[in-house]
């Protein structure tokens, strides 16, 4: 009933998942990734306690393949499942019963994984991986998650689930890279019920990058003459007059959701175009 892609980064830092269904909140059952640990997705009747059971087994260093072949060995429903499977190193691994609904199927590589049913046909899961492969390669959180959402949208380009669209999901996991540092997912977007779920879930994620992604340090300003007398006086006009400018600037960002673009000593252009429209 999804179609979905699980993937390592190229530097092998980050892992994750991108899902689409025509099947209410996809998001809260298919997808499990654990920093440099690996990721996977449950589909087709998910069993959700492949989830941590996959987890665990990726812990230990076993390989997506073996994965794939101790969790559905042991489930006696195995042939109306699903799985994709990525590890540390290595192709990932895709398992598809027989009991699933056409068309279903899959396909691997090295870092990935991409399975669906009930698609529109085969063409869905070579679109997704003619996407893949032909993405930039960037490292990094950002850059998978970018990769995972190019494939996604080009199954969904490509007929997805010939039932129709409800709802998508991307969950990305790094460590450390999470939220102020103090976490690992950097990722977890879902849309759970909408007429085109893959679009809305790439203008969240246009939504998170603005939000919550790192400044390039190439592009900062200098917070110092011309400069610091503009953010100076935006703050001021917008109530946040603290003498230090670095601690105006900050008070004003955590209200706009904008800390984490935050340098000392220095601005952001995103955040002073932001300054500049509030």
């Amino acid at each position: 009933m999804t179609f979905s892609i699980v993937a390592r980064s190229a530097d092998g830092v980050a892992h994750g998942v991108a899902v689409a269904s025509k099947f209410l909140a996809v998001g809260a059952a298919v997808p499990a990734a654990e920093a440099a640990v690996g990721a996977l997705a449950t589909q087709s009747y998910a069993n959700l306690a492949y989830r941590p059971q996959g987890l665990a087994l990726l812990r230990t260093g076993t390989a997506a393949a073996d994965v794939v072949a101790g969790l559905t060995a042991a489930d006696p429903e195995r042939e109306s499942r699903q799985l994709g499977v990525v590890g540390r190193t290595g192709d990932g691994a895709t398992y598809t019963g027989t009991g699933c609904h056409g068309w279903a199927g899959g396909r691997t590589g090295d870092g990935y994984a991409i399975q669906g049913n009930i698609l529109t046909g085969p063409e869905v899961a070579a679109a997704m991986e003619t996407a893949w492969l032909a993405s930039d390669p960037a490292d990094g959180a950002a850059g998978l998650a970018r990769r995972l959402l190019a494939a996604l949208r080009a199954g969904d380009g490509a007929g997805g689930d010939r039932r129709g669209r409800q709802s998508a999901a991307l969950y990305v996991v790094a460590p450390g890279e999470g939220y102020g540092g103090t976490g690992d997912v950097v990722f977890d977007l879902r849309v759970d019920d909408h007429p085109d779920p893959c679009a809305e879930l790439s203008r969240l994620l246009d939504i998170h990058t603005l939000l919550f992604g790192k400044p390039d340090p190439a592009t900062l300003l200098p917070l110092r003459d011309a400069v610091a007398d503009e953010v100076r006086a935006l703050l001021t006009a917008r109530g946040h007059t603290a003498s230090d400018l670095d601690a105006a600037l900050s008070d004003w960002a955590g209200i706009e959701n904008l800390e984490e673009r935050l340098v000392p000593g220095s601005i952001d252009p995103l955040v002073l175009t932001h300054l500049r429209a509030s």
